[in-house]
């Protein structure tokens, strides 16, 4: 399995913040927090959910720009069981990366609207993380995997037992990198209702059993992921619901379009 090109990268960029000193072994890295010129929070005000939609339009616009040009903050940004991820720089507080992270506490996933999820699923507390955005460049990818990084902290959290992505060709590769594994069979892509039918690999990672998984598979990205605290992400809860009452997302689309 090919894995991250980013995790050179993730690695490289790290060290760079802490030029000086030599480098961290994993039992280090697990004492020592690492810092990034950037924050990862949950959207908690209107001008935090513009913010995430700029990031969406701005990445979503290189491949899909008429797609892009029509994103707004749509009813699902603010449903109960839903959090917004927003990285902003620290020098400006530029928006730098968003991820929409939808549990189905209180309405199915937005994933649901296509296919039918397995009976091994359907008891389950799932997640699905649709709208990734980045900036372009370096920053941006280190940015993605931060992200997912609070994906899975998020997920962990809120005793999530399952996390949902949705991919196209060729970013699936990333997921499959990072241990996703398919529903419905090997590499089998299935056209997506609600993101105008494009094919899409639906993939999973059990949460419970992430840690073991990658530390057994050796991943070059356990000590950054597992072992490095990062104290820049911040994942105390935000609810921006009038109402809590169940809603369905209106669209989900493909968690990956934002490179």
């Amino acid at each position: 399995m090919d894995r991250l090109n980013l995790a050179a990268e993730a690695v490289d960029f790290s060290r760079q913040q802490n030029i000086a000193r030599p480098e961290l072994s994993a039992f280090r890295a697990l004492q020592k927090p690492e810092r990034m010129p950037f924050t990862i929070r949950i959207a908690s005000s209107e001008r935090d959910l513009h913010k995430a939609v700029h990031v969406r339009r701005s990445a979503y616009g290189r491949h899909l720009p008429e797609f892009a040009e029509k994103m707004t903050v749509d009813a699902c940004d603010r449903a109960p069981g839903t959090a917004i991820l927003l990285a902003e720089s620290k020098l400006d507080g530029a928006p730098l990366g968003t991820m929409r992270i939808q549990t189905n506490e209180f309405a199915p996933l937005g994933v649901q609207q296509s296919v039918q999820l397995p009976d091994w699923l359907g008891t389950g507390r799932l997640a699905e993380a649709t709208r990734l955005g980045v900036a372009g460049g370096s920053v941006g990818r280190v940015v993605k995997m931060m992200l997912f990084k609070s994906l899975f902290l998020y997920c962990e959290q809120n005793q999530i037992d399952w996390m949902v992505i949705t991919a196209r060709s060729p970013l699936d590769r990333e997921y499959e990198a990072m241990l996703f594994e398919d529903v419905f069979g090997d590499k089998q892509f299935m056209p997506m209702s609600h993101v105008g039918g494009l094919p899409h690999r639906v993939l999973v990672g059990e949460v419970g059993v992430a840690r073991q998984r990658w530390e057994e598979a050796g991943h070059p990205l356990f000590p950054f992921v597992f072992q490095t605290h990062h104290p820049d992400i911040d994942l105390r809860a935000a609810d921006l619901s009038f109402e809590r009452e169940p809603v369905r997302c209106p669209e989900a689309s493909d968690v990956a379009y934002g490179r």
